[in-house]
């Protein structure tokens, strides 16, 4: 079924997409949230302080990280420029599976890329935890994560984040702005890890290996290094990662007594972090 306007709704988008540059990760896609040069992507796109926007007359900005929420990876950038061609974004919980859905990314270099498909769902998925997700049967790849995910109106119903088996998981539009209003945010680790089996000689048959430890993390100051391996806290042991983000979420600021493996990983060692201190905007994905 043809739909009025297609071709102006897609280049609408396009225009409302950027390109982003973070360090040396390679790139990923945003969205520019208000005319005054506010834009949302995923928090993992932006882990780096070195940010460059690209917009889609091909002008490249440098992008300072307003605000980032690893658990629901989400960030805020903003960028010195005004007049830009905000995306308009809609109820997500009005959403229906069977609606079309447009994506709009980078991926693999191809800027402004458009794919389109059907939504399969809205809600949590098994496996990633309790956070609701829409499902859509469009096709990402790298370089999408942090693009729009439309309706046939052209407007956002979610960010676009990963993939689940065929299935592309955006942030719903509802819980992005919430973000940006300036909901509660998790508390900051600084690590990046990893999921991995052990052999039950220690008593434990699942961990998370530490991939990397942000220098002055609340992680780095409890001296936490690259290669331990994160077991559980004193009274539970970790099942997967969504266990160590409800093990740090919280406000204010409070301790946490973390077990972990280091070297041969034949002793199980104790260690105590201090979290919720100011991170100035700087945490790491993964917890």
């Amino acid at each position: 079924m043809a739909i009025a306007g297609f071709g102006e709704i897609a280049e609408q988008l396009r225009r409302s997409t950027v390109l982003i540059h973070s360090g040396s990760r390679g790139s990923g896609s945003g969205v520019i949230w208000s005319s005054d040069g506010l834009i949302v992507t995923n928090a993992h796109v932006v882990r780096g302080s070195n940010v460059r926007v690209q917009l889609w007359d091909g002008r490249e900005i440098e992008g300072a990280i307003a605000s980032r929420d690893p658990r629901r990876d989400l960030a805020a950038l903003r960028i010195s420029a005004d007049s830009l061609p905000a995306a308009s974004p809609a109820d997500s919980s009005q959403l229906r599976p069977g609606e079309l859905a447009i994506a709009i990314g980078n991926p693999m270099g191809f800027v402004g890329a458009l794919t389109t498909g059907v939504i399969h769902a809205i809600g949590p998925l098994r496996g990633l935890g309790s956070q609701t997700w829409v499902q859509a049967s469009v096709r990402l790849a790298p370089g999408n994560s942090g693009g729009p995910l439309a309706d046939a109106r052209g407007y956002v119903i979610g960010i676009n984040t990963m993939v689940a088996g065929r299935l592309a998981l955006a942030i719903p539009s509802n819980a992005v702005c919430g973000f940006v209003a300036g909901g509660p945010r998790s508390a900051w680790l600084g690590v990046a890890v990893h999921p991995v089996r052990l052999p039950r000689a220690n008593g434990h048959a699942f961990g998370l290996v530490l991939l990397e430890v942000e220098p002055g993390s609340p992680a780095a100051q409890a001296s936490l290094m690259a290669g331990d391996i994160l077991l559980g806290t004193e009274e539970k042991g970790f099942q997967s990662v969504e266990y160590v983000a409800a093990a740090i979420d919280g406000q204010g600021s409070r301790l946490l007594r973390l077990e972990f493996l280091r070297g041969d990983y034949s002793r199980v060692r104790r260690v105590t972090v201090r979290l919720g201190d100011s991170n100035d905007g700087k945490d790491v994905i993964a917890a």
